[in-house]
């Protein structure tokens, strides 16, 4: 398996999913450069309040190669980058959510943005942040309705109309009485976090959280 792994590496160098400059000696998916320069946010800086969620927590600034690196991981098929994003949103959860939560689900795609992309980046980062907090990822919410990509639309407003109503509880029972911890890959508005988390709600759960990777505000 290692001589395996040695022969990937070779013919293709592993790089960093920010910067993506190839990865010397045992380094694996991000460089140390961009562990020390990246925009991290740390302390209060790294939650926010919404409505229907009590709390949303973030490692990372939505901006330069942070941006860059998250629109390849949902727009050029590097789904490969879920892992480290995972690790990076557990880290983010053991520090400012630690003991808030009674399971992990995730902000769905419609079945036709999942079709067109091959994947829902969501369910891969909620994966693996799960598998890091020694959780499993469940679902609970479905994209009843398809909708335009928030990320081309302007205004809180606009943003907000676009999902209202987009989204159902698959397993109301499931979630009756939860603490529930909502993960996505970016925060902008926080309209889509809100309507899960009003969906959520409505279905019954205690309390909604948030994780995402990167928060653009």
């Amino acid at each position: 398996m290692r001589a395996v792994q040695a022969l990937l590496d070779l013919l293709f160098p592993p790089r960093c999913a920010f910067c993506g400059k190839v990865l010397p000696g045992r380094e694996r998916g991000m460089c140390s450069a961009c562990r020390r320069e990246l925009p991290w946010l740390e302390g209060e800086e790294a939650e926010q309040t919404g409505e229907f969620f009590s709390l949303c927590v973030s490692p990372l600034r939505y901006q330069d190669q942070v941006r860059e690196s998250i629109r390849r991981y949902k727009f050029k098929g590097l789904s490969s980058y879920a892992g480290l994003y995972g690790t990076l949103v557990a880290r983010c959860v053991k520090d400012h959510l630690a003991g808030r939560y009674d399971l992990i689900t995730w902000a769905p795609l419609s079945p036709e943005r999942r079709r067109e992309r091959g994947y829902d980046q969501a369910f891969l980062l909620a994966q693996a942040a799960a598998a890091e907090l020694g959780d499993v990822a469940v679902e609970t919410l479905r994209k009843a309705r398809h909708t335009a990509a928030q990320s081309g639309l302007e205004g809180d407003e606009s943003r907000r109309a676009n999902v209202l109503g987009a989204y159902q509880c698959v397993e109301p029972e499931l979630v009756a009485g939860k603490r529930v911890l909502l993960i996505d890959d970016v925060v902008t508005t926080g309209s889509t976090l809100s309507e899960c988390a009003r969906t959520l709600r409505t279905a019954g759960a205690r309390e909604v959280v948030c994780a995402s990777l990167a928060r653009a505000r």
